[in-house]
């Protein structure tokens, strides 16, 4: 059973946090991309995890239970970032194994880069590396963009829900079946735990700042142990981006692919992601000198 927390940051966002699976496990904290809440995270991919692991989510600011933006100053990219530390202190985690999906890897890059201490290891996946790292990726696809330029817009929620079905299944790539009954309970579960369907939060992070994010260039220092997973149908990190992000990190990074993947995280992904990334995990807890 799942216990919740909330976690307050310096500037006063109620983060709401959650924590599953073994108590005694090896703490995972999973860090969700763009406009997502953790009810995103696919309940059979925390039950798996939570087998042998303790495993932490969140909601990011602007989504979920988390506060909203509101009336107040605008938040940057990094401060997202920070928030990651706020709810392991607030769960009272010295350490944690960082998984970061999209967006979410980018933050688990940043705090790679500033708070190495905070991580046992770090696992990217549906992402690149961060702006200022050598080569150039290939963008989001052309549908892709047209469809986000359309994601502010105002719409009743029928339409909103429409909208978020086309963008999950835009996500999902062609790699597996387009399941849109399963999308549809993902949004119905989305919608139930943050009580919200709307515009103004499918963009709040679009609008977020991107000062001191130009850092891909600094990746490949550090020691701490990371997993690329490479998501062969991905639309909005396309290959060769993992390539390209395993290099800008060097020699501590290794890569694995999961054939069929896209942006999202359907049934039919799930098992193969964990059996990549479950490996990792364990080589890492079963090191000399490791614990969380």
């Amino acid at each position: 059973m799942a216990t919740t927390l909330t976690a307050t940051t310096p500037d006063g966002y109620d983060l709401r946090a959650s924590a599953s699976g073994a108590p005694d496990g090896s703490p995972v904290l999973l860090v969700m991309g763009a406009a997502s809440s953790s009810a995103v995270w696919p309940p059979a991919l925390l039950e798996r995890l939570g087998e042998r692991h303790r495993v932490l989510v969140w909601d990011h600011r602007d989504t979920g239970r988390s506060s909203t933006s509101a009336g107040r100053e605008p938040y940057a990219l990094t401060d997202l970032a920070a928030d990651a530390l706020v709810v392991l202190d607030a769960s009272g985690v010295r350490a944690a194994h960082v998984v970061g999906m999209s967006m979410g890897g980018l933050l688990t890059q940043l705090l790679l880069l500033d708070h190495p201490d905070r991580l046992l290891s770090a696992t990217l996946f549906c992402t690149g590396p961060l702006p200022g790292a050598e080569g150039g990726a290939p963008g989001p696809s052309a549908e892709l963009l047209a469809l986000w330029a359309q994601l502010g817009e105002e719409r009743d929620e029928a339409a909103e829900l429409e909208l978020r079905l086309r963008h999950w299944e835009l996500l999902n790539g062609d790699g597996t079946p387009f399941g849109r009954a399963e999308f549809r309970a993902l949004e119905e579960r989305v919608v139930a735990h943050g009580g919200r369907l709307d515009a103004a939060s499918a963009t709040a992070h679009a609008r977020a700042g991107t000062d001191g994010l130009v850092r891909g260039g600094e990746l490949h220092r550090g020691s701490t142990p990371v997993l690329v997973v490479e998501a062969l149908h991905d639309p909005a990190y396309p290959p060769p981006s993992a390539a390209l992000l395993q290099r800008a990190l060097g020699a501590r990074a290794r890569r694995v692919a999961v054939p069929g993947m896209g942006h999202a995280l359907p049934s039919a992904v799930v098992g193969p992601l964990l059996d990549a990334v479950e490996p990792h995990l364990d080589a890492v807890d079963g090191a000399p000198g490791s614990g969380g």
